[in-house]
């Protein structure tokens, strides 16, 4: 069996960050359940990712290993303090009851394990692009999340509210939250596998 060619639209559906690697799960399960907190999640992520992988790029590559690490925090750390200010002006609401799964960002997967095991292996084009498509993973399963999540747990959207006809107020649990992520994974993981299978079957015709 070939191995499937990696490409830098990865990070959105074939190889979704949350959903089919299982990175930055925590902020998705405990924090992702109203818009509101989505919207400052993402923009946070986004931002802190970004700009985190982008200068940590720039760092020497005779650096050992560990200190590469080290280092990449510290960048992310940096990056974190004005976006941190500049969300409590925006979600005040939201940054307070995400609480310490803000500051967590700082140190997510992408910058500390996906920049040596992916990002910096490619050219920077390539790598500008997959890492755009990455975020937009996180986002896209952050805002399914939070929309599904708010709209049955708490019959509102956007804190909005709405005719739901009948509302379960554990999915806006954290254990509610992991039960419904364990169902999306499931089913993204299933029409992957149908999709890879009727690929395998066009090439073989």
């Amino acid at each position: 069996m070939k191995e499937r060619k990696t490409s830098v639209f990865d990070g959105l559906l074939a190889d979704n960050t949350v959903l089919s690697s299982l990175m930055v799960i925590s902020p998705v399960i405990v924090c992702g359940d109203t818009l509101r907190n989505a919207a400052a999640l993402i923009a946070a992520f986004s931002v802190i990712t970004f700009f985190s992988v982008m200068i940590s790029s720039f760092v020497p590559r005779k650096i050992p290993y560990a200190a590469r690490i080290v280092s990449y925090a510290v960048i992310s750390s940096l990056i974190y303090i004005p976006v941190r200010i500049a969300a409590g002006e925006f979600w005040p609401e939201a940054v307070e009851r995400i609480g310490i799964y803000f500051p967590l960002l700082a140190v997510n997967s992408l910058i500390v394990f996906q920049t040596e095991a992916r990002f910096f292996r490619m050219k920077r084009t390539n790598m500008v692009l997959s890492l755009v498509f990455y975020i937009l993973g996180f986002d896209a399963v952050m805002l399914v999340t939070a929309f599904v999540r708010e709209l049955l747990a708490y019959g509102t959207i956007n804190s909005m509210m709405t005719d739901t006809p009948m509302l379960i107020s554990g999915l806006g649990k954290p254990f509610g939250g992991f039960i419904f992520l364990g169902m999306l994974c499931g089913i993204y993981r299933k029409i992957r596998s149908a999709a890879g299978h009727r690929k395998e079957e066009e090439q073989e015709e």
